[in-house]
Formats: structure tokens, sequence, C-alpha cells
């Protein structure tokens, strides 16, 4: 039997269709009772509740029917948190992956600056067709756009073209605060449309024209003074790119830019064979005391650019608390920079300034050495806050990281700020480490994470690890290391006391049932534990067994157990599993999909 509806529902649904259509309806809806106005807002599409609260202002009206100020207030405060709820659940509705992962306080921004990239996106898609020759403004925006924000149907197009482009720039535009655009969209008619943006962080993509960095130019000058945040991503850029791009921040006359975080990534610098480092780069870094991120990552980078920046940087009173070469070829940058020339009164770096802020330093993948790392030893001991630490994918080897430990050593008797060291796939030994783990187990600073994948260890480098483990260490990383069944014995045997372990990584290992019992061992004595990664260590089936088991009498906070990788025959019945341990309605264990599963090998593979 259909279900009549009420005369309310009915009122409400001719209230929205007029609201939509433009009438002048709105002030006496305002004056609809609080119960009714706020099923009304709920209901609203995206289109009509912008309507709504864009007249939402008190008029004298509403003095008179509400003359005492505080009840007057305490009503518009109940419309403007019913409006961002309404807003939040809107946002939910059309994007509910993104919903999850952004928790704005201003739902109604969101939505729109949201709305806007979907529409700029799709616009480049059409403007990047080769037949493409017509206005950029004019691009038609798809259908299923209209319908979400309640324009298809219920508007009329002969008098408000909502279809194009232009409208939900100049329309919306005042809500966009980040936005993403494409090489297409680089052009000065794009920098009309967006004049109503108070951009605060832009990202660029492909940019590779003279043409498009001169739209893109106009761009930058026209929110200077807004912007905080500038990312290329996939560009092509010529040193005169680079001074343009630059210039057009730095305005002339002024002394100083507004930008917090500069970011070059997969990009390519033709012409850096001759020019190490553009003027107008050098001009940007010294104008930049707000400048806190600096980042030039998989830009094929040689040692000449990144020693001519960061000769740049010493000379500059920096603020920069974050910098990222990583994933370059910069083998020799600091050749210059030994011990001497740092305590060189005669010299004009000032490093001991420089880099007195800088929190993250991560020079991963950029074919480092072991004279690389000498260097890097007094750069080091210049940086006082320094709190992450990433020199994974370099071959410094044994003999580089030996040249790193009297660092280490100091810091760990200084109260170091060092918190993160990444030193994955760097060539290491148990030799090495070894020494390494002994100058940091007595760590007086902050160490809590700390990652030695990928490099073969061997089941030796148990003992050294037990003992590291009793310390204050929360992010554990040995993917790899080659631990064997050997290793996780005398880890389960040397292992003492509570555990601080929060997250712990020990796939890849081939420790086969042992890993099982180890990681029992581990559950009892590290009540903390939210993560760990089993996956790959050539477990058989009885492991599963022993591992249930210690769940259940661990009681724990454990949230993830990633035991993938494994190729279990005949493939048992998870489903009881999955139902029994649960956490926040999330399964605890990832098992291996089926016994089809291919062991997928890894480098210690014989």
């Amino acid at each position: 039997m259909v279900e009549v509806p009420s005369l309310i529902s009915l009122c409400m649904e001719a209230l929205k269709k007029q609201i939509i259509l433009g009438d002048d309806i709105l002030p006496p809806v305002y004056l609809l009772p609080f119960d009714l106005l706020d099923t009304l807002i709920m209901g609203l599409p995206p289109l009509a509740l912008w309507k709504l609260q864009n007249e939402l202002p008190f008029t004298d009206q509403h003095e008179e029917r509400y003359s005492i100020n505080h009840l007057r207030n305490k009503r518009k405060r109940g419309w403007d948190w019913n409006i961002n709820t309404a807003w939040q659940m809107l946002f939910k509705i059309r994007w509910p992956d993104l919903a999850n992962q952004i928790q704005p306080t201003d739902w109604h921004q969101a939505y729109w600056e949201t709305h806007l990239q979907n529409c700029l996106d799709e616009a480049a898609e059409i403007a990047l067709v080769p037949s493409f020759h017509r206005y950029i403004g004019d691009i038609q925006i798809p259908d299923g756009i209209l319908t979400h924000v309640g324009f298809l149907g219920h508007t009329n197009h002969s008098t408000f073209d909502h279809s194009k482009l232009s409208y939900h720039c100049l329309q919306f535009g005042c809500h966009a605060r980040c936005l993403r655009l494409q090489n297409v969209l680089c052009t000065a008619e794009t920098s009309d449309l967006l004049r109503e943006c108070k951009l605060q962080k832009l990202v660029l993509r492909l940019i590779r024209s003279k043409e498009q960095i001169d739209g893109l130019c106009k761009l930058l000058t026209q929110h200077s003074k807004t912007l905080s945040s500038l990312e290329f991503a996939h560009c092509t850029l010529s040193s005169d790119f680079v001074n343009a791009i630059c210039g057009s921040i730095v305005l002339n006359g002024a002394q100083r830019h507004g930008i917090h975080h500069f970011s070059i990534n997969a990009s390519s610098f033709p012409d850096l064979g001759t020019v190490s480092l553009p003027s107008g780069l050098k001009s940007f870094l010294s104008s930049g005391r707000s400048l806190s991120s600096l980042k030039f990552s998989d830009n094929n980078l040689g040692w000449n650019f990144a020693k001519a920046l960061f000769s740049t940087l010493l000379n500059l009173p920096s603020s920069i608390t974050v910098l990222d070469l990583s994933e370059n070829n910069i083998s020799g940058w600091l050749s210059n920079f030994k011990r001497k020339s740092l305590s060189d009164t005669d010299t004009n770096l000032s490093v001991g300034k420089s880099f007195q802020l800088l929190r993250v330093l991560n020079l991963r993948g950029n074919n480092l050495r072991k004279v690389d790392a000498e260097s890097l030893r007094y750069v080091l001991a210049q940086m006082p806050n320094l709190e992450d630490l990433d020199l994974s994918d370099n071959s410094i080897e044994d003999e580089g990281i030996m040249c790193l430990i009297p660092f280490f050593a100091e810091a760990s008797e200084s109260c170091s700020h060092l918190a993160n060291l990444k030193l994955e796939d760097c060539g290491l030994s148990y030799d090495g480490v070894s020494h390494l783990l002994d100058a940091i187990s007595t760590f007086k600073g902050q160490l809590k994470s700390l990652s030695l994948a990928d490099n073969f260890l061997g089941s030796q480098v148990a003992a050294a690890l037990a003992k590291f483990m009793g310390t204050s260490i929360q992010v554990l990383d040995v993917g790899g290391i080659g631990l064997g069944s050997y290793g996780f014995q005398k880890l389960q045997y040397l292992i003492k006391g509570e555990l601080e372990l929060v997250k712990i990584n020990i796939s890849k290992n081939r420790g086969g049932i042992e890993t099982a019992k180890f990681l029992s061992k581990l559950l009892s004595q590290a009540p903390q534990l939210t993560e760990v990664n089993a996956a790959s260590n050539v477990m058989p089936l009885e492991s599963l067994a022993i591992i249930c088991s210690a769940l259940r009498l661990a009681r724990g906070n454990l949230e993830h157990l990633d035991l993938s990788g494994h190729i279990w025959s005949p493939t048992p019945d998870y489903s009881y599993l999955h139902a029994e341990f649960v956490r926040d309605g999330k399964h605890i264990l990832i098992l291996p999909s089926s016994s089809s599963d291919f062991y997928t090998p890894y480098d210690d593979d014989p």
C-alpha cells in the first residue's frame, strides 16, 4: 500500500522547488517555527540550501519578533549548527569516501570547494581534446554534477546558464581555498574565472609550455597575497619558467612572500646542466621568511643543484622545518661541507642559524655513498631540532653507518629530538647495525621509530635487536632482514619485560612456525601493540592456531595483524575468525585469500 504524504511534507517539497526557482519566498520562510525550519533545512538540496544561507542575516522584522537578544542569538546559533550539519550530510551523500578522510569545521565551504574542483577536472578532460578551440568558461558541466547540486530539472536555463563552467567558478569560487589545476587550465581566461577565489593552496600538474606558464603567472600574481602553499608535479620547468614563477610570487619591491610550503615533484629541469640554481629561485628563497617546507623530490636533480641549494640555504636566516631532496642523484653534494668548513670562522656559512628549526630531512634514494655519510655527520650536528631523518635506499653500507655513529652517540647523550630514523635498503650488515643499535639503545632523547628493513642482517642480529626492543621504541620495521627461524627463536628467548611497541613489521623473514611462536610471546609482552605485519614468512597452517590462541589471551589493543602471503592448503574457513577478532567494527586479521594465491618471492629467496 502506497503511503499517503502528509500536508507538511507536501508543503516542504513545494518550498524546496520555489527556493530553487528563485522566487521571492525566502523572507517568509525565515518566519517558520524553528522545528519546521529545521526540517526544511535538513531536506534541502545544495542549491536551495546555498540560497537560503546566503540570505540568512537577521532583519528588523526578526528583531521585533525576538526582542530579547540572547534568545535571538540562541536561535541563530541553532540555525548555524543545523546548516553546517546539513552541509555535512550533503557532502557525505555525494563524496562518501572523501568525507571519511576530512574533518573541516565549515562543511559549507568544503562542499563548494570540492564541487568546483570536480567541475574543473571535468573541464580539463574536455579541453585536453586536440579539437577543442572554445572558451574554457563555456564548457558544459555534465548533467550528473548538475543533478547532485539541484540545478537539473528545476532551473530556468534561459535566465541563468547554470550548465557553464563560468557560472560555477564565479558563483562558488569564493569558497575555494585549495585547487588542483591541469596544464590546459593554466590560461589568462582561467585567472579571470577564478578571480573570486581566495586561494591558499595551488597544485599544478603537467605544466610544460610558455603559454601555460604565462597563464599560471597571471593566476599567481592575482593570488600572491593569499597563497601559502604551491606544488608542482610532472612538470617540465626550464630556468626561465622557474624564474617567471618565482617572480610572480615575489613582486617587485616586496621584501618577502607568504609561501609556507613549496614543492616540485616528479618533474624535469632540462637546462640545469648549465644553470645550477635559477636566479629567481634564489630570490624566492631569500625572500621566504615564512617558508617552512621545501621539497624537490624525484626530479633527477644532480649534485650541482643540491650543492647550490644547500649553499643558498646556509647563507639565509632560514625558518625551514622540512627539507626533502629524496629520489635524486646527488652523491657528492656535501663534498665541500666537511668539518673544517663548518667550523671555519672565515667562511660566510651560518649553518648554526640556518637549520636551527629543521625537523625533517629526507634524503631517501639519492645514491649517497660512504663519503656523503662522512660529510653528512657534521651537517647533522648543526641541526639540534631534527626529528625525522630518512637515509633509505642509499648504499652507504657499514662504512657509511660507522661514519654516522659518532653523531648518534652524541645525540644519545644530549637529549636529541631525533624521533624517527629510516635506514631501509642501505646495504648494511650485522656488523654495522649492531654498532648502531648499541649507540641508540641508550638514547636519552625521544627515538620512537626505527626502520632497518631490506638490509640482510641475518639471524645473528637477534641479540642486539632484542636488547633494543626493550627501550622506548614504539615503531620498528625489520621486514626482510633475513632473521629466519633461528633469529625468531633467539628473539623469543631474549626479549624481556613489558615492551612499549605500538607497531612492528617482521614480514619477509622466512621465520616459519617460529614466527608464530615469537608473535605469541610478543602479544603477551607488548600491551600497547596495535599493528603487526607478519606477511610472507613461510608460516605453515598450524601457525594460525598458535596466533589465535595468543590473541585470545592477550586482550590488548591490536587492530591489525597481517598474515597474508602464505599458502595454506586446504584453505581454512576464516568466517569464524573474522567474527571473533573484530575491533571497532573492522576485522583484525588479514588472512590469505585462498590456497591458489601465488607466493611472492623476495630478495633473499634462493
